[in-house]
């Protein structure tokens, strides 16, 4: 029994892995487009639309981990670690929003 539940928890801990580094890709391309938008092109819209799609990969990726691990991420620093990158898209895109 010990056994199974020891494979169980492995396989969920490798099926996670997978699933998490499969996100990397599409966050990356969200990160790229994110840029194109706010520094070559200056589309507001755009660069609201691909900020939010990167955001909830990123979330997604907290999803995963938690999920492949079976445990609850109680750490209110994950939820804090969003502030920064928001108030510097904030900053950058500050220009657009007011102008």
């Amino acid at each position: 029994m010990a056994d199974e539940t020891e494979l169980r928890g492995r396989t969920r801990a490798l099926t996670g892995v997978v699933l998490a580094s499969a996100l990397v890709y599409p966050l990356l391309a969200c990160a790229v487009q994110l840029a194109f938008a706010q520094f070559l092109t200056g589309d507001v819209g755009a660069a609201v639309g691909w900020g939010t799609a990167t955001v909830a990969l990123c979330v997604a990726v907290v999803a995963v981990i938690r999920w492949s691990t079976g445990r609850r991420v109680r750490s209110p620093w994950l939820l804090a670690g969003l502030g920064p990158p928001l108030l510097l898209e904030l900053w950058l895109a500050w220009p657009l929003l007011a102008g």
